[in-house]
């Protein structure tokens, strides 16, 4: 476990490669701004998923950026993650240490999260409060390079039983994300 200065449990893990993930996020001109691409494919998975909320997410050393995001209401353009969940919106950004793609990607493995609430260790994260996410399933995004560039991740406001095909999905479609990424860097996306 790892502790902050003041002997505090930290409950987002230390991210040692986030200086060389936002090198390779610029050199491949991601991760700052949203883009329609991406968007559309958060739109698949929400789809494939049958949930409500979608990310292409890219994490630096201090914030989270869905370059993609699909909402039930569409609504996406807010910076400011208390202004925008007191106004019932999602916003493009939010705080590294809220949610669980940081998890994921430090892992550089799938997360499962059926019931938050059954995890002590996520269940005290800030977006179960704030914004009542009870579920999450997310996957890396991992590229040539091996670099965790970010994750895909879709959540819900209730529990949900992923399983074992959600797990298999969530996979499935990060591998092909990365693919569409690579086609990109080549100059064919």
């Amino acid at each position: 476990m790892t502790y902050d200065p003041t002997g505090h449990l930290l409950l987002t893990p230390v991210d040692r490669e986030a200086p060389v993930r936002v090198q390779r996020l610029r050199q491949l001109g991601m991760g700052e701004h949203p883009d329609p691409a991406f968007d559309e494919f958060a739109h698949k998975l929400a789809e494939v998923t049958a949930a409500p909320y979608s990310m292409v997410n890219f994490i630096d050393e201090n914030q989270q950026f869905f370059a993609g995001l699909h909402t039930p209401e569409g609504a996406h353009a807010g910076t400011d993650l208390n202004a925008v969940a007191a106004s019932g919106g999602v916003s493009r950004f939010m705080a590294r240490d809220h949610g669980y793609c940081p998890h994921v990607v430090v892992r550089r493995k799938a997360l499962v999260l059926e019931d938050v609430c059954d995890y002590p260790r996520f269940a005290g994260n800030p977006v179960v409060d704030e914004i009542g996410i009870r579920s999450y399933l997310g996957a890396p995004l991992i590229d040539r390079t091996g670099i965790a560039l970010g994750t895909i991740c879709v959540v819900d406001t209730e529990p949900r039983p992923w399983g074992r095909a959600g797990l298999e999905t969530i996979k499935s479609m990060a591998a092909e994300l990365i693919e569409q990424i690579h086609r990109r860097e080549d100059g064919g996306f």
